[in-house]
């Protein structure tokens, strides 16, 4: 039986991966109710720790996730969720958030 452990402010974290390619689409927050949310719909939500409140990915862009599957790590306080999006997934109309390289950098030091 699953007993996901949420943190002090009622938080896990949740990685999201594209189901087909496998890359790592991005990390967000869930709490109990957007975790919820995620599964009756199908659709992933998070809990915005900036704005203090429940978004539901792609509801002003229509680039939604669509959940395929969900795993919790072995201490069951981190979550993998594989989605299928509908468009990029980074507010910047990337496919990934993760495009920023740091190691190894290409040029001389």
């Amino acid at each position: 039986m699953i007993n996901l452990k949420f943190d002090q402010q009622g938080l896990i974290p949740a990685v999201v991966q594209h189901d087909q390619t496998k890359q790592v689409l991005m990390v967000g927050w869930m709490n109990q109710e957007a975790f919820n949310l995620t599964i009756k719909t199908k659709k992933i939500h998070f809990w915005s720790r900036s704005r203090q409140k429940l978004w539901l990915k792609g509801e002003t862009s229509g680039n939604f996730l669509n959940l395929v599957e969900i795993y919790a790590d072995c201490d069951q306080d981190t979550l993998l969720l594989f989605a299928l999006p509908d468009g990029p997934t980074c507010h910047t109309g990337a496919v990934s958030c993760f495009f920023e390289k740091i190691y190894p950098v290409n040029s001389p030091l």
